[in-house]
């Protein structure tokens, strides 16, 4: 390379410009395109680091920019990264957001800068326009997905921007994300389904299930994987009926009440995704809340309330300082070179029950 260097310097010498390299010099010294010299030189995003490094090395070497500016383009830039979370009442991803907003202190050591992001994520067309909309403005975006061709397709065109994404809580397959962080939640279905079997008994019996969404991967895989174990194993439990209420509090509560006038001897409710707290009212005020077994997602002060006075019998959930730090360490995985997934551990499907709840009163 220094011999390269040698025969450049000769040659501007020859031609009366020495000290004067120009783009097309770097960018022959570095083995790159002229194109690529501009962009790093001009800090524009969409080049690897290994990339950026080589061509402030070769400007360096030809006295194109001064030493400290290699020193400062060396050492490593904060990672940027963007959460997108839906928009709503669903109190286990506010808290999550919460965790997000309040990490600099964790991630920084990391070389990571986080934001949060809500958006109305019900809405496929939304998602997906939020997600392109900082390919230029971070170096990673954590979401939650929706199965849908237009999400699938701006994952895609963000990794086609060398912009990784990482799925947390539910999935989208068939695109190019990253990795996924988040439970088995066809594994997390079963065990609502056995705890609801070992809570009723052998009896015959009703139960009802309210989703956030379908649209969810996470909630359609909780339901198939519920109505599976109910079939194999508990053929007396009669499923009477799914409901959606997108993870609001109020549209849980109405479809809660519409459920029990429906069927005033239904044994059990699964809330497959968020906004327990709407369930559990309609089923206070219908004095249903010692009788009726209720098994939720998502582990909060709000869940831990409704455990402690018997509203409900068990929450399924994943720890969402995990799940953060999952990300981090994925994304740090993504930037080394390394397998996204090299020293990443499968969150664990954690079940909480009135008798073992943890100390802290947050998750």
């Amino acid at each position: 390379m220094q011999d390269d260097a040698d025969a450049i310097a000769t040659d501007h010498a020859q031609d009366g410009l020495r000290g004067l390299p120009r783009i097309a010099d770097i960018a022959r010294l570095s083995g790159v395109s002229t194109a690529t010299v501009d962009r790093v030189l001009n800090n524009r995003p969409g080049v690897r680091p290994a990339t950026i490094q080589r061509v402030m090395k070769a400007a360096a070497e030809l006295e194109y920019i001064p030493e400290s500016d290699l020193s400062a383009a060396l050492a490593p830039k904060p990672l940027r990264l963007a959460f997108l979370l839906p928009d709503g009442t669903n109190r286990y991803l506010t808290r999550l957001g919460q965790l997000i907003r309040q990490s600099e202190a964790v991630l920084a050591p990391m070389g990571i800068r986080a934001q949060v992001e809500f958006i109305k994520s019900f809405n496929p067309e939304l998602l997906a326009r939020g997600l392109l909309q900082h390919w230029r403005k971070v170096d990673g975006v954590a979401f939650m997905a929706l199965e849908h061709p237009a999400v699938r397709e701006a994952v895609n065109e963000l990794a086609a921007r060398n912009v990784p994404t990482v799925t947390v809580i539910s999935d989208v397959l068939n695109c190019r994300r990253a990795a996924y962080v988040g439970l088995d939640n066809r594994a997390a279905g079963r065990t609502a389904g056995y705890l609801f079997a070992r809570f009723i008994g052998p009896r015959a019996a009703k139960v009802a299930m309210i989703a956030g969404s379908l649209s969810y991967r996470a909630h359609e895989d909780r339901e198939l994987g519920f109505l599976h174990f109910l079939n194999e194993a508990a053929p007396a439990i009669e499923v009477v009926g799914l409901r959606e209420a997108h993870d609001d509090e109020a549209i849980s509560y109405r479809q809660m009440r519409t459920l029990l006038s429906h069927h005033p001897d239904l044994a059990g409710i699964y809330s497959i995704g968020g906004a327990a707290e709407g369930v559990a009212k309609a089923l206070k005020e219908m004095r249903r809340e010692r009788d009726v077994v209720f098994i939720g997602h998502g582990f909060t002060p709000e869940t831990r309330s409704l455990l402690i006075d018997g509203t409900m019998d068990a929450v399924i959930t994943q720890d969402p300082r995990g799940a953060l730090m999952s990300c981090a360490g994925i994304f740090t995985n993504l930037r080394a070179g390394r397998d996204a997934l090299h020293g990443i551990e499968p969150p664990r499907i954690e079940v909480i029950f009135r008798e073992n709840l943890p100390q802290s009163p947050l998750p």
